[in-house]
């Protein structure tokens, strides 16, 4: 055997092992043809998800937390005058902890910080302007960040197999007429799911402050961005 015919076989069985860690090994049938396709389907969100921090300091951890129950009073306010449920909004963490001063050698504590942090999900996407409007108005030191996404994915993940399946019985089809041969049933597949959400919050440690009068909102008129969702299709059909 030729060296160079050596070499051709090595690369062949490195990259059918490497082949083999991402997709099922499938065994070679008489009369058959095994085929791959990718498809996807592009959607709009559902839902507008909203975060942000309360963060206080205070002398003492008794006024800091009454500072942020105030502060989240507050919030609730906001979010029933927006025709909102203030069990909607989710606690991820809270905490208190102690603020020391670090040129004392003796670590001296010098104030309390309370921080929460809170995520809201809407479904109604003309709310999110003015709950963002007037928690800018609250005192919240913490971020602020709104994002769309898709919380019904299984619909768009269906569509996006039917679409692989449909491109990898294109190839599978075309490959049974250039033989001379016509295309069977499936016999085999197996099927993968990716959710691409592009999502732009906005920066990190910013609060939008804006008067009810003033300007429109910075997202008032533009279409949120679509959330794309991808198969990719192993599959083998029969060949007649």
């Amino acid at each position: 055997m030729k060296i160079s015919t050596l070499v051709l076989v090595f690369l062949l069985l490195i990259t059918s092992g490497a082949l083999a860690q991402d997709h099922p090994t499938i065994a070679a049938q008489p009369n058959t043809v095994f085929v791959s396709a990718d498809g996807k389907y592009e959607t709009n969100p559902d839902t507008a998800l909203m975060q942000f921090n309360i963060s206080v300091q205070e002398d003492t951890s008794h006024a800091a937390y009454d500072h942020a129950s105030r502060i989240a009073e507050q919030l609730r306010q906001i979010l029933r005058s927006n025709g909102v449920e203030p069990k909607a909004a989710e606690i991820g963490y809270f905490s208190t902890q102690p603020i020391y001063d670090y040129k004392s050698p003796k670590r001296k504590v010098v104030g309390y910080r309370v921080t929460a942090s809170v995520s809201l999900k809407l479904k109604d996407f003309s709310k999110v302007a003015p709950i963002t409007q007037q928690l800018g108005d609250l005192d919240i030191a913490g971020n602020q960040s709104a994002s769309y996404i898709l919380e019904d994915v299984d619909a768009a993940k269906t569509r996006a197999v039917q679409d692989a399946y449909r491109r990898a019985r294109e190839s599978a089809a075309a490959v049974a007429q250039a033989g001379g041969r016509n295309l069977g049933e499936l016999s085999y597949a197996s099927v993968d799911t990716f959710e691409n959400v592009r999502i732009s919050p906005m920066a990190p440690g910013t609060v939008m402050k804006m008067s009810m009068n003033a300007a429109p909102a910075p997202t008032e008129e533009f279409t949120p961005q679509t959330v794309t969702v991808s198969a990719h299709v192993n599959a083998m059909f029969t060949l007649k």
